[in-house]
């Protein structure tokens, strides 16, 4: 398939994923790699070395097995779109937030930290203050504009079916075993460099767009860029600072995980409806990745 075709093609995806969303879990394709990464965790050996090989051999032979499955769906345009719509997530994504800022507007915090835990975040939730839920959720918008959005929409353009479903693969595997812990510190070592490595430009890149859509929607885009810059790196991941700072510069907040990063020194505190407004500015950064897909389809043709 030609990069046009592609691009032709990442549009119409992007478009069935916001039109219809995420398809029932049994079917997803992303939970059927969840349950590979759980079927590889049960059969890893005990020792530390051990470990870390089986995570490496068990991560290559997902890849190369996703890799050949994708390969061989039918190559018309309207299979390789709604196939690749499923692995996108922008529209789960926003939904997600979206419940999260509904139950902050009714005061209703107890569901707001659950809807935050269950859907968003994997830190402990129970005894987070408003702001704090708010600004976490924010946090996840801005990281998932990458991981979700940005990082598999440019895997697709430079791979294809098969380059998007080992992208997602990748990340399915680092957010499930890509812990410094006990249980998966060397079993998840692959996965993690290995999504290290691929989302080193998406998520510049989504740092960058943030900062065009707060230009376009509130005029803060030098604002996002310049904390992008001087903040991405005080994350543990190389990667998701960037679009997290960006997204703290742009609403004029500082987002904070207790123990871990600030981002940012804005001072606005988080809330609900700073929630909806970094909404709007992921809504801004979807239309820019849907015309940049659009002109390089009329580019290339």
């Amino acid at each position: 398939m030609s990069l046009s075709r592609r691009s032709q093609t990442l549009l119409l995806a992007l478009t069935i994923d916001l039109a219809l969303g995420d398809p029932p879990n049994a079917w997803h394709p992303v939970a059927l790699m969840g349950r590979w990464m759980h079927l590889g965790e049960r059969l890893a050996p005990r020792g530390a070395a051990q470990r870390l090989v089986w995570g490496g051999i068990w991560l290559a032979g997902g890849a190369a097995l996703t890799g050949l499955v994708a390969s061989q769906a039918p190559q018309h345009p309207l299979v390789q779109s709604s196939l690749a719509s499923m692995l996108l997530a922008y529209q789960g994504l926003d939904r997600a937030v979206g419940e999260v800022q509904e139950a902050l507007e009714r005061s209703d915090l107890v569901e707001a930290r659950r809807l935050l835990g269950w859907h968003l975040v994997s830190r402990p939730t129970d005894d987070l203050r408003a702001d704090e839920v708010a600004g976490a959720a924010i946090e996840s918008l801005a990281e998932n504009l990458s991981d979700s959005l940005v990082a598999p929409s440019l895997a697709f353009l430079v791979g294809g079916l098969p380059g998007m479903a080992i992208y997602r693969l990748s990340n399915t595997a680092d957010a499930m075993w890509g812990y410094r812990n006990e249980r998966y510190e060397y079993l998840g070592k692959a996965a993690a460099r290995l999504d290290d490595a691929l989302n080193l430009l998406p998520a510049r890149l989504t740092a960058a767009l943030i900062a065009i859509a707060a230009q376009i929607t509130c005029g803060r885009g030098v604002e996002a860029w310049r904390m992008a810059r001087r903040d991405a790196g005080r994350t543990a991941s190389p990667n998701a600072g960037w679009p997290m700072a960006a997204m703290a510069g742009a609403l004029d907040t500082t987002l904070t995980k207790r123990g871990h990063y600030v981002l940012g020194n804005g001072a606005r505190l988080p809330d609900a409806a700073m929630i909806g407004d970094a909404r709007r500015i992921a809504h801004v950064v979807l239309a820019l990745l849907a015309g940049g897909a659009a002109a390089l389809a009329v580019a290339q043709r």
